[in-house]
C-alpha cells in the first residue's frame, strides 16, 4: 500500500456555487514528486489549493497525517506544508533576505522569538535556491527568474517535509523554468515530497515521478509518465493528436505534436488501462 500523508477524500470544490471538482479521491503518495497537468480550468490550481487549505471544500475533505487539515491551526498546517501560490504578491520595500525569513513565520511562538536555528533555516534555503548574493536586494527589483527562486527559498525555509508549487513556471523564459525544476528536483531527491502543478507535458515527464492527469474536474489518469502519458491520452484531454516518444536525453516521454497536415478528424480514446 502507498504511504501517503496528504491526500483527498471524495473531495468537492467550487467557486460562487460553480463545482469545478467533484467527489475526486487522491493521495500524494510520500517522497514523491508529484507533478498535476490537464488543460484549462480543468480544476489542477483548485485542486492545489484545497490540498494547502487555502480552499474550502464544498464536501469531503483533505486529509493530512491521519486528520482533516481543517482540524489544525494554522501554524501547525504551516509547520508541515509549505506552498508557492500563483503570482504571489512582493509586500513594498522589502529585500531579500527580509521576505525568506517570513517562512520562519510558522515556527514563532510568544515564548520562542527569532532564534539561531531560524538563521541557519534562512540561509540554507537562500543557498539550496542560489539567492544567497541577492539578501540585501530589493524584491521588486528582481528579474522574474530570480524573484521566483526567492519565493522558493522563502517556501524552503518553512523546513517542512511537503512543498506544494502553484505553475512555479509560468512567466519564465525557458532557462529560468529548468533552472526552478532543476531546484525542485534537488528538493526531491533530498526526501521532500513536491506537488506542482505544471502547464508543459514534457517538462511534467521529465522531472515527476508521479503524473496526474485532470480533465473537467476529475482524475482521467495517474501514474509513473512511462508507463500513463500517450497518444490517445494527450489527443483525447488536450486535443492535440501526437506522437509520444523517449526523450533523447534522458529517456522520459516527450509529447511531439502532429504538424496538421497529419492530424485526422477522428479523436482516439484513451486505452481502458490509462486511469
Amino acid at each position: 500500500m502507498t504511504s501517503a500523508r496528504l491526500g483527498a477524500r471524495e473531495l468537492t470544490l467550487a467557486y460562487d456555487g460553480s463545482p469545478v471538482v467533484s467527489t475526486l479521491d487522491l493521495d500524494i503518495a510520500d517522497g514523491s514528486f508529484t507533478v498535476i497537468v490537464g488543460p484549462n480550468a480543468c480544476g489542477k490550481s483548485t485542486l492545489l489549493k484545497a490540498l494547502a487549505r487555502v480552499l474550502r471544500p464544498r464536501s469531503g475533505a483533505v486529509v493530512l497525517d491521519g486528520a482533516e487539515i481543517a482540524s489544525y491551526p494554522t501554524k501547525e498546517v504551516a509547520r508541515r506544508l509549505g506552498l508557492l501560490p500563483q503570482s504571489p504578491l512582493v509586500p513594498p520595500g522589502i529585500v531579500v533576505e527580509d521576505l525568506v525569513a517570513r517562512g520562519r513565520f510558522a515556527h514563532q511562538r510568544l515564548l520562542r522569538q527569532w532564534s539561531a536555528q531560524d538563521a541557519d533555516a534562512v540561509s540554507d534555503a537562500m543557498r539550496l535556491t542560489g539567492v544567497t548574493d541577492l539578501a540585501d536586494r530589493y524584491v521588486d527589483e528582481l528579474s522574474g527568474g530570480q524573484r521566483q527562486r526567492v519565493w522558493l527559498a522563502m517556501v524552503l525555509a518553512q523546513q517542512t517535509s511537503i512543498m506544494l508549487l502553484d505553475e512555479p513556471t509560468t512567466f519564465l523564459d525557458l532557462a529560468h523554468q529548468i533552472d526552478v525544476l532543476d531546484i525542485c528536483a534537488e528538493l526531491h531527491e533530498g526526501g521532500r515530497t513536491i506537488v506542482a502543478v505544471l502547464h508543459d507535458l514534457n517538462q511534467a515527464a521529465r522531472y515527476a515521478t508521479n503524473l496526474v492527469v485532470m480533465e473537467a474536474g476529475r482524475i482521467v489518469a495517474q501514474g509513473p509518465p512511462a508507463e500513463i502519458l500517450t497518444a490517445d491520452l494527450v489527443a483525447t484531454v488536450f486535443g492535440v493528436p501526437c506522437l509520444v516518444i523517449p526523450a533523447p536525453a534522458t529517456d522520459t516521454p516527450m509529447v511531439v505534436p502532429l504538424h496538421r497536415s497529419h492530424r485526422t478528424a477522428a479523436t482516439p480514446a484513451v486505452p481502458a488501462n490509462a486511469g
